[in-house]
């Protein structure tokens, strides 16, 4: 297994997955924090549809147009980026399109407008393209990337062999073929007279003949970037698997959440993928009291803690001995500002170099 020392910049990218609810938000602010404070430049970004990563660090919706600088005095710099997909889909139509007709021949058709906000995956890709310019960038030492719960984290690791397949596909030549004439109508049913009128009206009550119009329209515009696309979307590909990317998994206590938890970091080691650390987040205390003395409530209390700690010995004993485990207290309040991100960030840290389960017993 592969180990993460927030103090040294190998690896530069550190990508943070798990399921919902389990503060990997909170988690990767406060991993940019204590990268900070080690002198590391560090960008914190995420493509989390709840953005709360602008209430952890501080920063306003203006992190979606272009990287906010957090005020921490550290050594090192720490910004942070919201990924919008609508501006970061406008922004590379802007970047890469030939001229300005083409440009507007893109940005104002319907389908697209469509596209850009709201189409099932289009998240994941702009992720993909947002991630690809920032790395190329080389602007910091590293980039901790947020991520959404993860069944949408796993489609963002497809994300780029999807763009590949489907630029690659027959679908796209189908897409990019002229259907429709100079007056809008489709060219197989322009020379059928009656009949073809009547195909029309079908196809229109439907599927929508504007839908279909533009939709052929957004296809033969976008095909001058189609190779750009397919470029990009493969060397995203190759980057998540890079030795030079890391993923660090976290995780709730108790047992319920073992199957959630090693199905991840499994499905990331069949992929190629180098799993981190696990973090465990919000485990609760154990403690020993006579039954006799056991306050209203303070069995729960306890019985939690002692479920947790369960879980923990049973998530230990599902990966191999040299795999990290880091197990983060639960706070009475989530940490919200700075300073207590900087506690959590240390904690992580003291936690993530000291000796392995293994070398404990070798030792």
């Amino acid at each position: 297994m592969s180990r993460l020392d927030l103090h040294v910049a190998d690896p530069p990218l550190v990508v943070v997955v798990g399921s919902g609810g389990v503060g990997k938000t909170t988690l990767a602010a406060a991993m940019g924090v204590e990268s900070a404070q080690a002198g590391l430049d560090t960008l914190v970004m995420t493509f989390d549809p709840s953005l709360r990563l602008k209430d952890a660090l501080g920063v306003g919706r203006a992190a979606e147009d272009e990287e906010l600088d957090v005020p921490l005095d550290a050594e090192g710099r720490l910004a942070a980026s919201l990924l919008d997909a609508g501006k970061t889909f406008d922004r590379l139509v802007e970047r890469y399109a030939e001229d300005e007709a083409s440009r507007r021949r893109i940005l104002d058709n319907r389908y697209y407008r469509h596209l850009s906000g709201h189409l099932g995956g289009i998240l994941e890709y702009m992720a993909v393209e947002r991630l690809y310019e920032v790395a190329r960038e080389k602007r910091y030492d590293r980039i901790i990337l947020d991520t959404p719960p993860t069944t949408q984290a796993i489609d963002f690791l497809e994300a780029p062999r999807r763009i590949v397949d489907f630029l690659d596909s027959g679908a796209l030549k189908i897409a990019l073929r002229p259907w429709f004439d100079s007056s809008g109508r489709l060219k197989t049913t322009s020379g059928l007279g009656f009949v073809g009128r009547g195909l029309e009206r079908f196809l229109d009550r439907i599927v929508g003949m504007q839908l279909l119009r533009d939709m052929s329209e957004f296809f033969q515009a976008f095909e001058p970037l189609f190779e750009g696309f397919h470029e990009r979307a493969a060397e995203v590909e190759t980057l998540l698997s890079a030795r030079s990317t890391i993923f660090a998994l976290v995780t709730g206590p108790g047992e319920a959440r073992i199957p959630d938890t090693t199905f991840f970091a499994r499905r990331l080691v069949e992929t190629g993928h180098r799993l981190g650390p696990v973090l465990v987040n919000r485990v609760h205390p154990t403690f020993d009291v006579e039954a006799q003395q056991i306050a209203e409530g303070a069995d729960l209390l306890q019985w939690l803690g002692a479920s947790h700690e369960q879980g923990l010995l049973e998530l230990r004993r599902r990966f191999p001995d040299d795999q990290v485990l880091v197990s983060l207290p639960v706070e009475k309040e989530e940490p919200t500002d700075l300073a207590s991100l900087r506690a959590m960030g240390a904690e992580v840290q003291r936690q993530l170099v000291a000796p392995s389960p293994a070398g404990e017993r070798d030792a």
